[in-house]
C-alpha cells in the first residue's frame, strides 16, 4: 500500500515496510521536493510517482530513491531509479545527478524519516 508522508515517522516504521516488501531490506520512494512530501510503499518507484502525480505533484519535482533503514546516516539513501531518467531536465542517468537536487531530496528524508 502506497502512503504519502507528510509528517515524520520512524526508521522503525520504514524497517516494517522494508520487511513486508519483496525487497527485504530496502523501501522505494518518490520524494516531491517542492512539497516536502514523499511516497513509500510501492512496488515500484512509477507507482508512488503516479500517487504524487495525482495529489498535485509535478513531474519535475519529483525524484526516485531507495530507503535502507538499516543504514545509518545518508549512506540509507540511494539514488537509483528509473523515473530520474530525464533528459529534458538535464538528468541522463537513474541517480540524481544535480547537487543541490540531491541535497534537497536528503533535506526531505531527513525531515520526514527520524529515529
Amino acid at each position: 500500500m502506497i502512503r504519502v508522508l507528510t509528517s515524520p515517522i520512524s526508521r522503525s516504521e520504514i524497517q516494517i515496510n522494508a520487511d513486508a516488501s519483496p525487497f527485504d531490506d530496502m523501501v522505494k520512494a518518490v520524494v516531491d521536493i517542492e512539497r516536502g512530501v514523499m511516497a513509500i510503499g510501492g512496488e515500484l518507484h512509477a507507482d508512488e510517482e503516479q500517487e504524487l502525480l495525482r495529489s498535485g505533484g509535478t513531474q519535475r519535482n519529483l525524484w526516485g530513491i531507495n530507503l535502507y533503514p538499516a543504514v545509518n546516516g545518508d549512506a540509507m539513501i540511494e539514488f537509483d531509479s528509473m523515473i530520474n531518467v530525464r533528459p529534458s531536465y538535464g538528468n541522463r542517468t537513474r541517480s540524481v545527478d544535480d547537487p543541490s537536487t540531491r541535497k534537497q531530496i536528503v533535506d526531505v528524508v531527513k525531515r520526514l524519516v527520524v529515529d
